[in-house]
């Protein structure tokens, strides 16, 4: 039987190596996990997903072009002392709470993108024999009244020891685009994995039911991971080891409560920068009237 420390989450795994090609020419030289939504960029959302949920070592599978994101989690005495020095304490306290108190990162190179599944072994060495969580940072998961998408999916983690899927329902014709799962009947939001499959073509998709870059996983998954031959792209798929995982112990699939924003294309990055502008207390006032004035010209 687990114990409870031997359940408590305390690592997360970003695998942020890829090539971010849908946003050129803006990540030919700036990771896309750098690219903002209003003031914060991507990757910083999925670290504060990662804190709310009690995480404190965070572990970034990077490649040679990924230095700003590791720039970033870093101090910069420079500007510290400079805002120091002109008494801008407001912006000094938002430079030094990128990373608070407590949490530390670790970086780990992929040597080649051999896929998400590769990037996640790349972590073993660093993540040791613990659970963990995979963390997309492409998936901006706003939980709004219910809090950290992760910090939800712990909490189902704590109270069974299993591996937790974040998922969604997703539209028929974008199953292509997604893990999807086949599951038990559900219990509440929650419910056991049969199946799981990636990017099943809408004809052969077990369900509707997508995993959406939120994981929790127990460390068995390092050991498949090393014996996954490559699977679809040509690459090692997390998927294919998580089927694997299920003939072994149970895999849950969660409901998440929340609005995810596929940040990964133009679209969903677009109708994020919108949505938490329309939040954001120091321009959500004038960006709201913008709006109103592009949307209705006729009224102004």
């Amino acid at each position: 039987m687990q114990t409870q420390t031997q359940t408590k989450i305390r690592k997360a795994v970003f695998p942020v190596a890829g090539m971010g090609t849908r946003f050129l020419p803006a990540t030919k030289a700036n990771p896309k996990e750098m690219l903002p939504i209003v003031d914060k960029p991507l990757i910083q959302y999925a670290v504060e997903d990662a804190i709310a949920a009690g995480i404190t070592q965070m572990v970034f599978v990077t490649s040679s072009t990924k230095r700003a994101i590791e720039d970033h989690f870093d101090s910069n005495f420079e500007m510290e002392t400079l805002l120091a020095s002109k008494g801008k304490t407001d912006l000094l306290e938002i430079v030094r709470g990128v990373l608070p108190k407590g949490v530390t990162c670790a970086y780990v190179r992929q040597p080649e993108a051999l896929g998400l599944g590769h990037a996640v072994l790349c972590a073993r060495e660093v993540v040791g024999d613990e659970p963990f969580a995979v963390i997309l940072a492409d998936d901006l998961i706003d939980g709004a009244d219910h809090g950290s998408c992760l910090r939800q999916m712990v909490e189902q983690y704590e109270g069974c020891g299993h591996s937790v899927l974040g998922v969604e329902h997703v539209p028929p014709e974008e199953t292509h685009r997604y893990g999807i799962v086949k599951t038990d009947a559900p219990i509440g939001r929650s419910a056991r994995l049969l199946g799981i499959v990636e990017k099943p073509a809408p004809s052969k998709a077990p369900s509707n039911l997508a995993v959406v870059g939120r994981y929790l996983l127990t460390p068995r998954i390092f050991e498949l991971l090393a014996t996954t031959e490559r699977g679809a792209g040509g690459e090692i798929q997390l998927t294919d080891a998580i089927a694997k995982l299920l003939e072994e112990e149970p895999v849950l699939a969660y409901r998440f409560q929340g609005r995810r924003y596929d940040c990964g294309n133009k679209n969903g990055f677009l109708e994020a920068t919108v949505e938490y502008g329309l939040k954001h207390p120091d321009v959500r006032d004038d960006f709201l009237v913008y709006l109103r004035r592009l949307c209705q010209p006729e009224l102004f």
